[in-house]
């Protein structure tokens, strides 16, 4: 009879340890500043001009994070 023996043993990768977490703030830099980009560009805008393209003044953050959640 044959006896096999199986070590899982998990890699500790230091370097994606690091990795993660820097890509992790990269990315949430890159949406925090479409964000604010579109926020920004948003509220420059006249009221007529955000009643052309169908948008109030109160709903210019929610168009901001939808545009920050498609990158």
């Amino acid at each position: 009879m044959a006896y096999v023996a199986s070590h899982a043993t998990q890699d500790l990768n230091l370097l994606a340890l690091i990795k993660a977490p820097i890509a992790a703030l990269r990315d949430f830099s890159v949406r925090r500043a479409e964000f604010v980009r579109v926020k920004h560009e948003l509220n420059e805008m006249s009221d007529r001009d955000l009643a052309d393209i169908g948008i109030t003044r109160f709903k210019i953050d929610d168009v901001a994070h939808q545009a920050a959640d498609r990158i």
